[in-house]
């Protein structure tokens, strides 16, 4: 029975990880942002100019200089985007934001429940970060398969011009 149960918060745990890195996927996509529009206001803003190693003297302040820097040109750019376009952009990045957090949970999770089976089976260290490797690679890996799949299943259905 403890084997069955070890098994079973490994495998829960991965679809912790699988669904909302799919459900991500799903929503995101659904999102009105007009990435031509965004790109363009971004090339109409002068770029951020290179950082001078010299600053790298000073960890700290290099960070700071450069935080700035791209700052105002974030400023610049959300200044020349429309309203809409705003809305539109700052509700994809809150909502990339959130999946990430339920994600990256959904994965700490998963590396605890990872080592308990590692760790409940006497197994060696190197076998739990394959699993771990390996349990990212399939969740993400779902998410990009289902979605290819759609699309092609999409373009089919469409007339052919």
């Amino acid at each position: 029975m403890h084997e069955l149960i070890l098994w079973c918060g490994f495998v829960g745990a991965w679809l912790l990880v699988a669904g909302p890195v799919y459900q991500a996927v799903l929503e995101l996509r659904e999102e009105d942002v007009e990435r031509d529009r965004i790109a363009a206001a971004a090339h109409e803003v002068d770029p951020v100019p290179r950082l001078s190693p010299w600053w790298w003297l000073l960890p700290p302040a290099a960070y700071l200089v450069n935080r700035r820097r791209q700052d105002r040109f974030r400023r610049a750019v959300v200044d020349r985007l429309s309203d809409e376009d705003l809305e539109a952009f700052l509700s994809f990045v809150n909502k990339a934001q959130g999946w990430l957090l339920v994600g990256l949970g959904g994965f700490l999770i998963a590396a605890k429940e990872t080592w308990e089976l590692v760790e409940g089976n006497e197994w060696a260290t190197w076998i739990f970060w394959v699993l771990l490797v390996a349990g990212a690679g399939v969740a993400v890996g779902h998410a990009a398969v289902r979605s290819a799949r759609e699309r092609v299943i999409l373009q089919a259905r469409r007339p052919r011009s």
